[in-house]
């Protein structure tokens, strides 16, 4: 659902309309920009769909994005492949801004950069979000990148949610065993604090996610499963305030 539209049931004038105002960034930059345009042509295409722009005022419009990005006007004409990897992240998020998006959905937008960029992207979103007014579905493995970026957190594990908080609810009292072990998995930037805490392992392979085991999906490298882990799936169920969990430690089977 999105503003009360069932996006898998809508047709196709809904789903125009709804695209304009949802749009996505992409783990990869340079995969997602068409080589055969521009990098202006392409921060422009949207705007051109969606009646926002016409032939006499684009070019003004993409300059005034690029700008709000942190890229320089000139570039406008370049091809993606004379740019790096940060350059062209910024020109992807520049693209998800032309049609005046409320949601934009960002999916790994930083994995594919080195470590210096991927700060700058992140601190380039958060500015954008604030200025724009935007929500973000913020994708991300790298917690130390969700927990900066976040305001609210869902930890989900073969294609489940297991777990949904605010921020610091979720890092200071974390409840499902996964969300242990990812959290313990954390590195810690001081050697003794490191040397001294103690690991959450889930022994075993991670099962495929075509054939999950039956119940709840962790119960086989789950130290702390019970019986009824085995044969019920646990649901979300709420555990204190803006915190919920699905798992059975929690609750008791109705």
């Amino acid at each position: 659902m999105f503003v009360g539209h069932d996006l898998t049931a809508a047709d196709e004038p809904v789903l125009l309309q709804m695209r304009q105002r949802m749009q996505m960034v992409f783990q990869d930059p340079l995969g997602s920009l068409n080589p055969r345009l521009s990098v202006g042509q392409a921060v422009a295409e949207p705007m051109l769909t969606h009646g926002l722009a016409d032939a006499t005022d684009w070019h003004e419009k993409v300059v005034a994005l690029f700008e709000l990005v942190g890229l320089d006007p000139s570039m406008i004409n370049r091809y993606p492949h004379k740019f790096s990897g940060g350059q062209r992240q910024r020109e992807g998020i520049a693209r998800a801004l032309a049609p005046q998006p409320d949601f934009i959905v960002c999916d790994e937008p930083v994995s594919a950069l080195d470590v210096s960029i991927q700060a700058l992207i992140v601190n380039l979103l958060e500015y954008l979000r604030e200025r724009l007014g935007l929500t973000y579905l913020f994708i991300a493995n790298d917690l130390a990148v969700v927990c900066h970026a976040s305001d609210r957190v869902a930890v989900m594990y073969l294609g489940r949610i297991v777990e949904v908080a605010a921020k610091a609810g979720l890092y200071e009292r974390p409840l499902h065993p996964y969300t242990h072990a990812l959290l313990s998995a954390v590195p810690i930037p001081d050697r003794e604090i490191e040397a001294g805490r103690q690991r959450t392992l889930l022994p075993g392979e991670v099962p495929g996610p075509l054939d999950p085991p039956t119940g709840s999906t962790l119960h086989p490298h789950c130290e702390r499963a019970i019986a009824t882990c085995q044969t019920t799936r646990p649901e979300l169920r709420p555990q204190g305030v803006c915190h919920w969990v699905a798992c059975h430690l929690y609750y008791d089977e109705d």
